[in-house]
C-alpha cells in the first residue's frame, strides 16, 4: 500500500511540474527551418516546433545554432511552445496574456506588430491608441491591457513615466518634421527608434540629425 501510495503521488507532482509554464525555459540546438511563424530546432535529434513573433524572427541570425527562451502553454487537448529571442520578450509576453481577453495568439500578434520596447512604453504611458492599433485588439481591451499592466511595468523595468511621455513627444515631433522633409512615415520610424534606443533623453533636433544620417 505503500508503495502504490508513492507512486500515485510521483504522479499527481508529475501533472503539477508537467503544467508549469517553466518547464522548458529555453531551447538550443540546430536551425532546420526559419518562418515569420516559426522555427524548427533539432535538440539532440528531437525537433522542436516553436511559435514565434515577428520581432523574434528578425532577430534570429541565420546560422545552424540557435538558441531561443521559451514559454509553454498546456492546454487539455495541445501543449505548445512559443519561443522568444531575449527573456525580456518572453517577460512581456507572459504579462500580456496574464490579461483577460489577451491569449497566446493576440500577444505574438501584439509583439509583432510591435517591438517589446514599444509595448512596454506604450503600456507605461498610457498609449490606448498605440495598443489599439494591433490587429485583433478593440478600444475596451486595449483600456484593459493598459489598467491590468502599468503599474507592473513600471516597476519591474524600473521605468520613468515622465521621461518616457517626454520621450514619445520627442519622437513626434521628429517624425513630423521628417514627414515635411518627404520622407515616409514607416522608413522614418524604423530610424527613429533606433536612435532614441541608443540615445533615451535625446532632444528633438538630434533625433532629426541622427536619422538624417540614416535615410
Amino acid at each position: 500500500m505503500l508503495f502504490l501510495d508513492k507512486i500515485l503521488y510521483y504522479f499527481s507532482t508529475f501533472e503539477i511540474r508537467w503544467k508549469r509554464k517553466d518547464m522548458i525555459t529555453h531551447i538550443q540546438g540546430k536551425l532546420v527551418e526559419k518562418t515569420p511563424t516559426h522555427i524548427i530546432v533539432d535538440c539532440n535529434g528531437v525537433g522542436y516546433f516553436i511559435n514565434i513573433s515577428l520581432h523574434t524572427f528578425s532577430q534570429i541570425p541565420d546560422q545552424e545554432a540557435v538558441k531561443v527562451f521559451t514559454h509553454l502553454q498546456v492546454k487539455e487537448d495541445s501543449h505548445t511552445l512559443y519561443g522568444f529571442i531575449s527573456s525580456s520578450e518572453r517577460g512581456i509576453f507572459r504579462l500580456l496574456i496574464s490579461v483577460s481577453g489577451i491569449g497566446a495568439s493576440t500577444a505574438r500578434t501584439m509583439l509583432s506588430s510591435l517591438t517589446p520596447q514599444q509595448v512596454k512604453e506604450g503600456i507605461a504611458i498610457g498609449d490606448v491608441a498605440l495598443i489599439q492599433s494591433v490587429k485583433g485588439i478593440g478600444l475596451k481591451t486595449a483600456q484593459r491591457v493598459i489598467i491590468d499592466l502599468k503599474d507592473k511595468v513600471l516597476k519591474i523595468y524600473d521605468l520613468d513615466e515622465s521621461s518616457l511621455s517626454q520621450n514619445n513627444t520627442n519622437k513626434d515631433e521628429a517624425l513630423s518634421a521628417l514627414e515635411v522633409l518627404g520622407f515616409m512615415k514607416k522608413q522614418s520610424e524604423r530610424v527613429v527608434e533606433k536612435v532614441i534606443s541608443s540615445t533615451p533623453d535625446a532632444s528633438v533636433e538630434f533625433i532629426i540629425k541622427e536619422a538624417l544620417k540614416n535615410l
